[in-house]
């Protein structure tokens, strides 16, 4: 984490000294202030990230101090320092917009952790702002700044204004109907979207889903039916899961796109149409083409463009925007206050990978909201055994020999094994990166802050 400037508010001179010092050893900026008077004036002289005060001043006191904060639209974080370790007085100062509290007396490296996380948490929410400002300009709910998502970005602007089919690959979860309402919404097209999940219609139904069908076509087209592209016709129509859709219908859908023409289901008109046509599916497109469950020619069609959506284990680093989102979202749908995650709950999330990709988040955050009634979501609020999925590495595979599982038990215990694993992989990272948590959590292709949970649950903190 880069400086950070940091203001501590505390009416004992010792105390700010050893605070300052503690600080200025994390690399941070430091300011003083005696009491909460005196902190506003300084606040006004310049920006700062954090500001970590006492509770009880003389003039204004650490309440006092975050309510003029607040009043004056300032949403810098703020830690609450006190003696004074009542229910009461820490609800009051949640209430007012505390980022954490802390109780006196305290080791030097509680703070350091709540620092940390406040700072942690803000750059979090300040992305969170950003990406909820590009969402009105018309992007849709992106939520990730990791470099798999800034790269879909750049292609979606590109692509977006333009008239090409475009087909969307991802994993089931992964959001492939938002990176279509999103095209749609970029693209400047005045008509509808129009989705269509070709796997959730009975194949016999879905030819008059897409075409619509006059009164009388079959037993139960008891009026005339407009279809889905129809409806589309000006805007963006979405063809979910394309390669569920029966062989002879997509000939059919072939040849509305070459013509620009539907005829209904029992209907001998032809009706022009004006299509913007965007597929997806979760399987491998060649390999649907090549086991016939996708026309040749209407693949060739429709790839125009190729979509891929990132796997969310392969953007680790947007999981804590994510969260912060859905916790948002959530507390807004169950109207209460947005508990905070802890750095430990958070951890286990960052080193998951999430099979269900975004989808599998949400759920599971959803669930934790529900569970949770307090204002701090726990690994109690996480559902059992959750934790990183075990693989076998794929490269440096001659490196991980016998000391990597027991020796001294014949156990097929997968959780002893696997933690085996890991603490071998661990140390051999932290000895390449010299001892660097950073260096080595990069190694390892997780958080730094994934590291530090890890050690700390595999007893490796006296060897790290």
């Amino acid at each position: 984490m880069t400086a950070k400037r940091i203001l501590v508010v505390d009416d004992e001179a010792k105390m700010r000294r050893i605070l300052e010092l503690s600080l200025k050893s994390m690399g941070h900026d430091v300011e003083q202030a005696s009491d909460g008077q005196e902190a506003l004036a300084i606040l006004e002289t310049g920006s700062f990230d954090l500001v970590l005060t006492d509770l009880r001043m003389p003039r204004l006191d650490g309440i006092g101090l975050l309510r003029a904060l607040r009043e004056a639209d300032n949403d810098i974080p703020v830690i609450v320092m006190t003696a004074y370790g009542t229910i009461e007085t820490a609800v009051a100062a949640m209430k007012v917009g505390a980022a954490d509290y802390v109780i006196r007396p305290f080791e030097m490296e509680t703070i350091e952790m709540a620092v940390t996380r406040a700072l942690t948490m803000q750059v979090v929410q300040r992305e969170n702002r950003f990406l909820k400002e590009e969402v009105s300009r018309g992007w849709g709910d992106f939520v990730g700044t990791s470099k798999p998502m800034q790269d879909l970005y750049d292609l979606l602007k590109q692509v977006a204004p333009t008239r090409s089919s475009i087909f969307i690959v991802g994993e089931t979860g992964t959001g492939k109907e938002l990176v279509a309402r999103a095209i749609h919404v970029a693209s400047g097209r005045s008509g509808l979207f129009v989705p269509i999940n070709c796997a959730a219609i009975p194949a016999e139904l879905l030819e008059s889903e897409l075409f619509g069908h006059v009164k009388g076509a079959f037993t139960g087209a008891l009026r005339d039916r407009i279809g889905k592209c129809e409806l589309a016709s000006g805007g963006t129509l979405f063809l979910d899961e394309i390669t569920e859709m029966p062989v002879g219908l997509q000939a059919k859908l072939l040849r509305v796109l070459q013509e620009g023409v539907i005829e209904k289901v029992g209907g001998n008109t032809a009706t022009p149409v004006d299509l913007r046509v965007v597929a997806a599916t979760n399987r491998d497109p060649q390999q649907s083409v090549d086991a016939g469950l996708l026309r040749r020619d209407l693949y060739f069609r429709l790839n125009v463009v190729r979509v891929d959506v990132p796997l969310l284990r392969d953007r680790h680093g947007d999981i804590p925007l994510l969260v912060d989102y859905f916790i948002h979202k959530y507390s807004i749908e169950l109207s209460r206050t947005p508990p905070r995650m802890s750095a430990d709950a958070l951890a286990i999330l960052e080193s998951y990978a999430w099979p269900g990709n975004v989808r599998e988040l949400e759920n599971l955050i959803e669930r934790a909201m529900v569970l949770c009634r307090g204002d701090l979501i726990t690994v109690a609020h996480l559902p059992a055994g959750l934790g990183p999925a075990p693989a076998v590495p794929t490269t440096g595979a001659a490196d991980v020999d016998a000391k990597a599982a027991p020796n001294k038990s014949d156990s097929l215990s997968l959780r002893l094994h696997v933690d085996e694993l890991e603490r071998h992989l661990i140390d051999e990272a932290l000895k390449r990166a010299g001892g660097s948590k950073a260096a080595a959590a990069r190694l390892l292709q997780i958080s730094e802050r994934a590291l530090w949970y890890k050690i700390k649950r595999l007893g490796m903190a006296e060897r790290a």
